[in-house]
């Protein structure tokens, strides 16, 4: 009887090692899955998004479009019916027009002090209403120190509406401010249609001040129109009141 008392006894002490053995290895076990399981999401991700930020108002647009200038309304409404008559055009498609307007300016200076093709740049802006584009040198020229692809001048090129304003303020404005102006040639047509004239100083057009300039520049201003000959062009240049001398 003992010896069957005995072996319960170790029975019983074996499951219950057995047991605690178990249950340490799963204690030992835990920590590694609690490992492998996702970390708990963070508050800033459990709160709901707040309400994103409003965007910049836009711009308003005027309530009224710019106005047509005037120099476009006199071709649309005389200039074409005129020139209709004079040359005989059957249709008003084959009356010509202005194409663009470019203004170039030459600054050699610039390759000595960069600042002064700032300077040239910041007075074509004012003129013309419209950002300059930097024209680099082609070639080196030892002579007179450039290097190809150095800034030397600057131009723009100006259409639509932007040509008809400046084109309206060369005529009525600039020109009379010119020194000892008696009218500028007609013989500087190309020969295809295309005018080109000079100015000697910038400050004859109002958006210059003459105290803020460092420099007097000229620049050269080329009209382009689609007209077949030099007569068209010029007839077209008179209907926009130009004053040629001859």
């Amino acid at each position: 009887m003992s010896a069957a008392k005995s072996k319960d006894t170790r029975d019983t002490k074996d499951a219950k090692s057995s047991k605690e053995t178990r249950g340490q290895q799963k204690e030992a076990r835990a920590p590694k899955e609690a490992a492998k399981q996702p970390a708990a999401p963070k508050r800033a991700r459990d709160a709901k998004p707040e309400a994103a930020e409003a965007p910049a108002p836009k711009e308003k647009r005027p309530e009224r479009p710019a106005p047509v200038p005037r120099l476009q309304v006199l071709y649309r409404d005389a200039v074409v019916k005129q020139l209709m008559q004079q040359f005989g055009y059957k249709t008003s498609m084959q009356v010509p027009r202005i194409e663009k307007i470019v203004l170039n300016m030459g600054v050699g200076e610039a390759v000595a002090d960069k600042k002064i093709m700032d300077n040239a740049v910041a007075d074509m802006a004012k003129i013309a209403g419209q950002k300059p584009l930097i024209t680099a040198a082609r070639t080196s020229i030892a002579v007179y120190k450039v290097r190809a692809g150095y800034p030397v001048g600057c131009k723009v090129t100006l259409r639509g509406r932007r040509m008809y304003e400046f084109l309206d303020r060369l005529v009525s404005i600039a020109m009379p401010r010119i020194r000892d102006f008696r009218g500028i040639s007609a013989r500087s047509f190309d020969g295809r249609g295309n005018y080109n004239m000079g100015v000697k100083e910038q400050i004859i057009f109002p958006e210059i001040e003459y105290d803020k300039i460092d420099a007097i520049r000229g620049m050269n201003i080329t009209i382009t129109t689609n007209a077949r000959s030099d007569n068209e062009a010029k007839a077209l240049l008179s209907a926009f009141r130009f004053p040629f001398r001859n």
